[in-house]
């Protein structure tokens, strides 16, 4: 009896320095400015594109889905600012071929797509996830494919039903009432992590910094009024679980 105390204590204290070095860590490098704009190398600290609490919890929530006929996918998690810079000037390039300009363009790719330097992607929180049993046709992230009748049905079920035991959350959901970026079935987040990390956001004002990228197209029709309605109506109109 006494042996398996004393296992079981030594066990726990091993499972408590480890816990505890994970989360120094983490809290190191999420430190900043350079964080918060995903312009600091985290590739040393991520796994699966999440920090290392984040991991822990989405393996648990993965595991626990799994058993329940549900195989979890990360598709997308952590973006570097230069990635979501690349998504945004080729977005913006695609548009501009087309025929639309200037503040018509930058309207049409913030309906789903954030200006780099302002995605939650940035953080090590947040996921876009699937199915892997399944494979659509098409784009893998379409709302239809999370309706009633597509291939995610379940998955999407199962995650209403049961994400937030593991501390994930929708992001941007279905509420009529809810301005800016459009409905995203796919798209959940860390909340004990990432609310802390958008309320520093906030307070830092480094929004008004992105726009010093000369390399960011569009950023000329990208004024201080724009991304004050930006702020409002895209980065705060989350779920109000999230807020």
């Amino acid at each position: 009896m006494i042996k398996n105390h004393l296992k079981n204590y030594i066990i726990n204290l091993i499972l408590f320095f480890f816990i505890s070095s994970i989360i120094f860590s983490q809290n190191e490098v999420t430190k900043g400015e350079f964080f918060l704009l995903g312009k600091i190398d985290l590739n040393g600290t991520l796994n699966s594109g999440l920090l290392p609490e984040a991991y822990l919890k989405f393996k648990q929530m993965q595991n626990d889905a799994k058993k329940e006929g549900v195989e979890i996918e990360i598709v997308s998690g952590y973006r570097s600012y230069q990635k979501q810079k690349n998504i945004w000037n080729n977005k913006y390039n695609q548009n501009f071929k087309q025929g639309i300009f200037g503040t018509k363009n930058i309207n049409r790719i913030i309906q789903y797509s954030t200006l780099p330097g302002t995605s939650r992607h940035h953080w090590g929180t947040d996921i876009d996830v699937i199915d892997k049993r399944f494979t659509p046709k098409g784009d893998l992230l379409m709302e239809k494919n999370y309706s009633e009748n597509g291939v995610y049905s379940q998955l999407y079920r199962w995650m209403k039903k049961n994400s937030k035991k593991y501390g994930f959350y929708l992001v941007y959901d279905d509420s009529p009432k809810r301005k800016g970026f459009k409905f995203e079935p796919w798209h959940y987040s860390y909340k004990p992590l990432s609310v802390m990390f958008l309320k520093r956001y906030i307070e830092s004002n480094i929004i008004f910094k992105i726009t010093q990228d000369s390399s960011l197209l569009g950023r000329k029709f990208i004024n201080n009024s724009f991304l004050e309605s930006y702020l409002k109506e895209n980065l705060l109109e989350i779920s109000k679980d999230l807020k």
